[in-house]
């Protein structure tokens, strides 16, 4: 039951898509680590069993470590087996339910050794492991205490860019280590889940949200999803720059914003995200198209007195793709705002078409500081010089703007930098940054086919359901319960007989 559960979360997150389309996208060649909280036994359970039902990895493929030393064989005198590790395992690159199956080794921390050897030692070490997952919470800390542990966690992922993925919790208010900057915090959809934003300044967390019941198994999700974006782009499949791809920045960049919006995702502005969503459900399969649209630099640049308007400059240069990324650098002055400008014509070959637009920036909290740049988020439209949406928090290093219905047009997206004399109003005078984006406009097209009715639309952006309705009077009401697409040319096809019920057709978030 559980691993057909497992099947189902795949397929909503995107993976099966992504595994249909996409040659080996698993996670090869990637370390991960995962720490485990251990229980109250002796020896401490905190070690995944490679055999278990739920993982069904070879021995070599993990490396236990605990305060008392480390083993490459299980079972082993470091630890016992935990139930809950061979689950998370189980979601983060068991077979046959893991995101990420074929990762290249996975260090088994126990959590307690982990924290205080590693991550918070006077001289921590670099454990060579990109992504971490952490399906742990340390509950009931106060402020002072959320505020060390987010620190430790921010400085070790600047000096080493590693990329810590947290469960928020389960209930209450999102907890800590998935309240660092940067980090990425888990919540969970369609079950209980920790909500934002953070108890010390009020900081966008959870970031991201996924279908696995617990924040446990949230995690490991995401996790795997960024040990495959990390694989992809060091291979190439985002363009040469692959140092970039697959920078954590980058990494945490696509994955919110491949992230698909739920029907009643919101946010309170200056907040960038949904206090219980994030940025939305995780989609690798979308996070993926937006890494292999390719790295692309702005158009222009130009400085502003500090605090001064911004409108578009009037760059006759475009972006040539609707969904991509750049990793790039800001510099602003003592006395003047930096502004990178990334022109886009968004249009098609239908009239009047709508775009949904979404888009996210990512920079870090550096190394041993303890506020961040400050950067923003803006798209105006570059006709008129009108601005459409901005995202301006003062306390998040993640920006984020969705536009779920956009007209078509040229427009100007800009990455803003706010000026001042470093150290005194502003951290530095340049920060380098992650930018995902995407414009999208999806198209339902219905057509006879024999005795049936073929319906289809593109395969990307993946997240849509197909729903019908007998009537479009009020009230409507709309039944997905609707045959599971076929893809077939980069198509999701759905045949439907022309005496079903249903007459009218439309795609909704889930």
């Amino acid at each position: 039951m559980a691993l057909t559960a497992q099947a189902q979360q795949l397929n909503a997150i995107g993976v099966t898509l992504l595994r249909s389309v996409v040659t080996n996208a698993d996670g090869t060649g990637v370390r991960v680590a995962q720490p485990e909280a251990q229980g109250t036994n002796i020896p401490p359970d905190f070690e995944v069993n490679p055999a278990s039902s739920l993982v069904q990895q070879p021995v070599s493929l993990l490396l236990y470590l605990n305060t008392n030393g480390t083993a490459n064989v299980f079972p082993n005198s470091l630890g016992t087996e935990s139930v809950h590790a061979d689950t998370v395992a189980s979601y983060f690159y068991g077979l046959p339910g893991g995101v990420a199956s074929n990762v290249t080794r996975v260090d088994n921390y126990n959590a307690n050794y982990f924290y205080t050897g590693i991550i918070a030692a006077a001289q921590p070490t670099n454990i060579n492991d990109p992504v971490v997952n952490q399906s742990f919470i340390f509950p009931g800390t106060t402020i002072a205490e959320q505020q060390s542990i987010d620190s430790v966690y921010d400085n070790y992922a600047a000096e080493y860019g590693t990329l810590f993925v947290s469960g928020v919790g389960n209930g209450g208010s999102v907890s800590p280590p998935s309240t660092c900057y940067d980090g990425i915090g888990v919540a969970v959809y369609g079950a209980s889940t920790s909500v934002g934003p953070t108890l010390d300044n009020g900081r966008a967390k959870p970031d991201i949200t996924a279908p696995a019941g617990y924040t446990s198994f949230s995690a490991p999700q995401v996790a795997g999803a960024a040990a495959v974006l990390r694989q992809t782009g060091l291979r190439g499949d985002g363009g040469s720059n692959t140092n970039s791809a697959a920078d954590m920045r980058t990494v945490k960049a696509l994955l919110l914003n491949g992230a698909v919006k739920p029907a009643d995702w919101t946010n309170n502005p200056p907040s960038p995200l949904d206090p219980r969503y994030g940025a939305g459900i995780l989609n690798v399969f979308n996070s993926y198209e937006q890494l292999a649209g390719a790295e692309h630099g702005y158009i222009a640049a130009t400085s502003v007195p500090s605090g001064g308007a911004h409108p578009p400059n009037g760059a006759t240069g475009t972006i040539g793709v609707l969904n991509g990324w750049d990793f790039n650098t800001n510099t602003s002055g003592t006395s003047s705002d930096e502004i990178n400008h990334y022109y886009f014509n968004v249009t098609n070959s239908f009239s009047n078409a709508t775009f949904a637009a979404t888009a996210t920036l990512v920079w870090n909290r550096q190394l041993n500081q303890n506020s961040i740049n400050n950067l923003n988020l803006f798209l105006y439209n570059a006709a008129n010089s009108n601005l459409v949406v901005s995202s301006t928090s003062l306390v998040d290093n993640v920006e984020h703007i969705f536009v779920p219905q956009l007209a078509s047009g040229r427009y100007d997206l800009q990455v803003w930098k706010a000026g001042g004399i470093p150290r005194v109003s502003i951290v530095s005078s340049s920060e380098t940054y992650a930018l995902a984006w995407e414009f999208s406009s999806t198209l339902l097209n219905v057509a006879p086919s024999g005795a049936n009715l073929a319906l289809s639309w593109p395969i990307y952006p993946d997240g849509f359901v197909l729903a019908s309705a007998t009537s479009l009077t009020p009230p409507v009401v709309w039944n997905t319960n609707n045959p599971a697409p076929v893809v077939t040319n980069n198509l999701n096809q759905v045949m439907i007989s022309v005496t079903n019920a249903g007459q009218f057709f439309r795609l909704q978030p889930p």
